[in-house]
Parts: structure tokens; sequence; C-alpha cells
């Protein structure tokens, strides 16, 4: 990479971070939150509902924008708006009401990363699935510090500070653009996808956004659930740490630090995903991938204590492996200069409808159980095989026939 493709990727990864950090505070803190509102689990969950569904419905317009303005300037809106609406979230943190919709704020603008990161990334940069595994990998991290960071700032701060911690980060996030700066370009990036980038790949896109709409939704549903779900079912794990006389171990910090685990180990799937969407067709990777998740899924319902994390760690590996493939499958089907609009169709349908899932897995959790979630999950997962099964199908087919 020369230097540009080198600033704009720290960047990328920076905001990659952030945009998952952002995410993520919320699910580590609901059983504190319970406590400090007197609420019930299932009443809490919805106050997220705004943030994620904006998340994902917002991804789709921040690509329209991204395709018709210079891409860079929205990250600057990112940072500033999410910053704010968190530090708002925390004032008004004992107004369920105004605190779901400052929320939604931060939901709201956080969502600009994806369409506008992601195609930064797909134009800019020549080696561009290895650089997506790369950006996926700090996503990862965002995902591995938000719950062990709010678990922490909760336990000696309280939950309010927690909230306020995350917009102080995004305001200090957008003060360091100024200090790595880097120009959008379009010279080096390789051309050898353009001879899909026509009409034809249109019902393939399709049938991929279906696809991607399902991920989202067992997506979102895991990560929303598993913190809560580790402090229900890792009580063994606590008992035994307690002995060892560790300081300031609280069933919710062994929780979110377990689910920060989990979400480190995850990263390596990014890696591994990038590697693989370089070196073959990423469609292939895709199907086995999502094969796996079938029967982790089932593992995770059954599982407890450290069984239960080693399970969660597989399973993160191949559920977050999938995203640098499915990111270069959008790529393949979407035309350069409508790449914005294609990423922000992923993530409007990964992440708007992947918000479903707060409700999902409320009223399983109401009518059944919260490890009945996962068989749900499983489902999904045969759906997504048979779905990209097809997939692979109608594009073998259509390279044939243009062959």
């Amino acid at each position: 990479m020369d230097k540009n493709e080198r600033n704009t990727l720290i960047n990328m990864n920076f905001a990659h971070f952030l945009s998952h950090f952002n995410m993520l505070v919320f699910p580590a803190l609901v059983l504190p939150m319970s406590s400090y509102l007197k609420m019930e689990i299932k009443d809490v969950l919805p106050l997220s509902f705004y943030m994620y569904l904006l998340f994902g419905l917002s991804a789709f317009p921040w690509g329209v924008i991204g395709d018709r303005i210079e891409a860079k300037k929205l990250m600057y809106f990112f940072y500033l708006g999410a910053g704010t609406c968190a530090i708002m979230a925390s004032i008004f943190l004992k107004n369920p009401l105004l605190f779901s919709l400052f929320l939604g704020g931060v939901g709201l603008f956080s969502g600009i990363y994806h369409p506008i990161g992601l195609g930064i990334i797909s134009k800019s940069i020549s080696r561009m699935s290895l650089a997506l595994g790369i950006n996926g990998m700090f996503g990862n991290i965002g995902l591995a510090s938000a719950p062990i960071l709010a678990g922490l700032v909760n336990y000696f701060y309280g939950v309010r500070a927690s909230f306020f911690a995350v917009g102080v980060v995004n305001l200090m996030a957008f003060c360091f653009m100024f200090f790595l700066p880097f120009k959008e370009m379009e010279a080096g990036v390789k051309e050898d996808l353009n001879k899909n980038n026509n009409d034809s790949m249109l019902y393939p896109f399709i049938i991929l956004c279906i696809c991607m709409m399902t991920a989202g939704v067992i997506y979102r549903g895991i990560t929303l659930i598993l913190p809560t779900y580790f402090e229900l079912k890792n009580h063994y794990l606590l008992s035994i740490l307690n002995r060892l006389n560790f300081p300031f171990l609280t069933s919710n910090v062994v929780a979110t630090l377990s689910t920060s685990i989990v979400f480190l180990f995850g990263m390596i799937g990014q890696l591994i995903g990038g590697i693989f969407a370089e070196r073959y067709d990423p469609k292939y990777g895709y199907l086995l991938f999502h094969t796996i998740l079938i029967f982790l899924s089932i593992l995770m319902a059954h599982f407890t204590n450290i069984p239960l994390i080693v399970v969660s760690i597989l399973y993160f590996l191949f559920l977050l492996g999938n995203q640098p493939m499915e990111n270069t499958l959008v790529a393949r089907f979407t035309p350069r200069k409508m790449r914005h609009k294609g990423y922000g169709t992923k993530f409007i349908l990964t992440f708007g409808v992947g918000s479903l899932s707060v409700y999902i897995v409320k009223y399983i959790k109401q009518f059944y159980s919260l490890h009945s979630v996962f068989y749900f999950f499983s489902a999904c997962s045969v759906f997504l095989v048979i779905l990209i099964s097809y997939l692979i199908k109608v594009t073998n087919a259509r390279e044939k026939n243009r062959s």
C-alpha cells in the first residue's frame, strides 16, 4: 500500500472500531440498567430498538449521499453526531423515552460508517479483500472492547457514566481525522471484478441481499443477548474466580469480559475471511462458514461456563469471518459509481431488518427461554445455506454463459 492507502485504511479502521463500539455498549449494560431503572429485562431490551433500527435504515440514505458528495466529509458528521447523542442519552437516562430517542441518534450517525467507509476502501485500496478483512478485525476490536470497558466504567462510576464515555470517545475521534489526512482515490484499484458490474448481476445481488438480511438477524440477535446469556450461564465460572480472590469481579464484569474475549478471537475470522476472499471465490467460503454455524448454534443452546465460551469463540470466528467475503461479493455485484449505495443497501438490510431481533429475542425469551433463541439462529443458518447454494448455482450459470 502507498501512504494514502495506509492513511485511508487507518482512518477507516478507527471508524469501524467506533461504529461497533457504539452499538455494543448497551447490551453489556442490560442487567445493570434493569436494576438502575427498576425495569424487567424484557422491557429494557426494546429501549435499544431505535438505535439498531436507525443504524440499519439510515445506511442506504447515507450511501446515496456518499455517491453524490465527498464521502470523507460524512465521517466528520458520524463522530460529531454520535458523540453528542451519546452524551445526551447519559443525561436523560432516567427518562426511558428520551433515552431511547437519543440512543436512536447514536445509531443514526453510527450508520454512516458502513456504506461510506467500506465504499471508500473498495474504491481506494488495491488489495480490497485483504483490506476489508483487516478493517473487519478493527470492527471486532470495537465489539470486544465495548462490553468490558462498559462493564468496568459501570462498576466504578455507574451506568450513566458508561454512555457519557461513549460520547467523549466519539468526539475525540472527530479530532483524530485532522491528524491523519487522506484523499479519496480511484487510481490503482483492481479492475478484475468490473466484468461482473452490469445489469446481469442484479438478480444475484438481490439473492445476496436476502442472504445478508437473514445474516443480519442472526448477527444483531446474538450480539444483543450474548453478555446477558453469559451472565446467566456462567455462575460456576464466577464461583471459581471468586475463590481465587480476584478483585472487582461481579457477574456482570465476568460476563462482559467473557464477551470481549469471544469478540477478540472472532476477529481472527475476519482476517481468515479476507484472505479466503482474496485467494478463492468468496461464494464458497460464505457457504462453508454458514454451514458450520448451524451446528455451533445448537451447541450454544446446551453448553454453560467454559464450554459455552469455547463454542462461542468458534461461533464468532465463523460468523464474523463471513463479513469480508460478503463485502467482497457486494463489490463484485455493484458498479463502482454506485458502490456506496450497494453497501448502503447491504446495511439497511443487515442492521435495519436485523434490529427486529430485539423483538424476536424478547418474544422467544417470554414464551420459551433465552437459550431457545439459538435454535432460531440455527434455523436461520439452514435457510442461509439453501439460499447461498442457489446463489452459487445462479452466478456459475451466468459466468458460464458469459464465457
